[in-house]
């Protein structure tokens, strides 16, 4: 018997249709791997199943499960964009219903952003829940490990959950989450051990491909690593700042839990260094705000740099436009081996870029700011977001004619969704805007895929722009000879045989079909 039993579940069909056989990435489920670490560390057995990566059915899970027999089922349910947490709901209600239908009767929670941002709907939604974590869920998770027998009818006493009392969901008062002093205490550090692999660690997760350098055989192995949590900033489109949850109310906004907090640059510098030890050198900075907050990157990257690792790693992060202006601290940052930074652009019209990002893009030279990343010897994944509020198709156009202007190496664009857990999401629920009616479609690549629309444009305008605007631009002439210079024409015919793959969507079906 062990005390708990992370489960990383996964649906890459569903999510990611035909990209996902050999084209979306494969990360290694990090808050899964904290968990499991935090745990340990005060006495707790532990165990993981990767799902995801494994590609295991039901029954293969069944099978594991009886055979470690843990006190706790814990479904760890986020990934690696924004709206994973969500999308991945599918994944796992059908392993958490599969254990339930073959007579598990071990108690079965749910942690992630999910569950975070609607826990009654969740409980009421999903009978096969029995509990779930309502913010980050560390220390909740440590008080009900810390009880003798875990009761699912009788969790009143345990702050940060929601459960059902006499079959009714029930918010609890919020759990604090792990101050900033205590990081590298209460979270310390990361389960690498527990991971599946075929022949080496980490050997079955993999990079995105621009990551890569479009290279297949660069992609793995893979890792993925936080310096901090959370963000400062309360954009109306992201849901991050969710697991920071300190309310009881039954739609959470992350908006307004806004919060940072960093495990020292000497802590950290050691779970690198453990994952060049497995040989590990492709990594990502999972942290939304890297370069934020010199105080505890500066010093990161004067550690990896002192370690000869620059040469050695090939690493993302990611930035906001508006923190990257100091050529020194970009020299630094190429130095530490960080070659890729992935920058909020959002949007080419900056009356809508201001309307959701709260201000702070005013005054930023866009283009200057990808001339000194690019200056550094620092390739740019430029992110995108199309049907934001404001948006129109004139305005869309803009945002694909900026891309092309700067033609980075990388390049992201998504629908605009009310993801839950974000303010978008509430006001639609507030104003009856409709909503996906399955978790897959909150996926950015899926069939079932339904964005927001904007004063002018339908959903399914909007997501055709998108589909579209992604094969213009990765087709685009100066985009594919900037690639096969730097990159070899192995690169180029790599992506135009990701550009065979087509994604099938409903909204745009029906569209066509009326």
């Amino acid at each position: 018997m062990i005390d708990v039993l992370f489960i990383a579940p996964g649906n890459a069909t569903g999510v990611y249709q035909g990209l996902a056989k050999d084209y979306s990435a494969i990360e290694p489920p990090t808050w899964a791997l904290l968990l499991a670490e935090s745990c340990r560390s005060k006495g707790y057995t532990v165990g993981l199943i990767d799902s995801n990566a494994e590609e295991l059915n039901g029954e293969q899970v069944l099978e594991r499960v009886q055979s470690l027999n843990p006190r706790l089922v814990c479904f760890v349910v986020y990934g690696q964009n924004v709206n994973a947490g969500t999308v991945s709901m599918s994944g796992a209600v059908y392993l958490s219903e599969y254990l339930k239908e073959y007579g598990v009767k071990t108690p079965i929670a749910y942690i992630g952003s999910y569950i975070q941002a609607v826990p009654t709907k969740a409980l009421n939604d999903e009978p096969s829940i029995d509990f779930g974590f309502t913010n980050e869920g560390v220390y909740a998770l440590h008080n009900i490990l810390a009880q003798e027998t875990i009761d699912i009818n009788n969790l009143g006493h345990i702050k940060g959950l929601v459960w059902r009392e006499n079959g009714t969901p029930k918010i609890n008062p919020p759990e604090k989450v792990i101050p900033n002093d205590r990081m590298d205490i209460d979270l310390p550090g990361y389960a690498w051990d527990l991971l599946p692999m075929k022949e080496t660690p980490l050997d079955l997760y993999r990079a995105p491909m621009w990551h890569a350098e479009y290279d297949q055989t660069k992609r793995s192995p893979y890792a993925a690593i936080q310096t901090s949590l959370g963000c400062q900033f309360g954009c109306d489109f992201c849901m991050i700042n969710i697991l920071n949850r300190n309310d009881e109310e039954e739609i959470g906004v992350a908006g307004n839990y806004s919060l940072m907090r960093y495990w020292s640059p000497e802590f950290i510098i050691k779970e690198f260094d453990k994952l060049v030890d497995l040989g590990v050198y492709t990594i990502k900075i999972t942290d939304e705000m890297f370069l934020l907050n010199k105080k505890y990157y500066v010093p990161l990257c004067e550690m990896l740099k002192e370690r000869g690792y620059g040469d050695k790693l090939r690493m993302w992060a990611y930035s906001r436009v508006d923190t990257v202006r100091r050529p020194d601290l970009l020299k630094l940052v190429r130095e530490a081996g960080i070659k890729w930074l992935a920058l909020g652009i959002e949007s080419g019209d900056k009356a809508v870029r201001l309307e959701v990002s709260k201000g702070r893009f005013e005054d930023v030279d866009i283009e200057k700011v990808i001339q000194q990343v690019h200056d550094a010897d620092i390739e740019v994944m430029a992110n995108y977001i199309f049907g934001l509020p404001g948006d129109t198709k004139e305005s869309m156009q803009k945002t694909l004619e900026l891309s092309k202007e700067l033609c980075t190496f990388g390049w992201n664009a998504y629908a605009a969704m009310a993801l839950p857990g974000s303010k978008l999401y509430k006001e639609a629920v507030t104003k009856g805007i409709p909503l996906p009616t399955s978790y897959e479609g909150f996926s950015f690549h899926g069939y079932e895929t339904l964005p927001l629309p904007t004063k002018t444009l339908s959903a399914a305008e909007v997501l055709e722009f998108r589909d579209k605007a992604f094969e213009e631009y990765h087709s685009y002439p100066p985009f594919l000879e900037k690639v096969k210079s730097k990159f070899g024409q192995v690169a180029v015919d790599n992506i135009n045989e990701m550009l065979t793959v087509k994604l099938k969507r409903r909204i745009i079906d029906e569209k066509s079909s009326n």
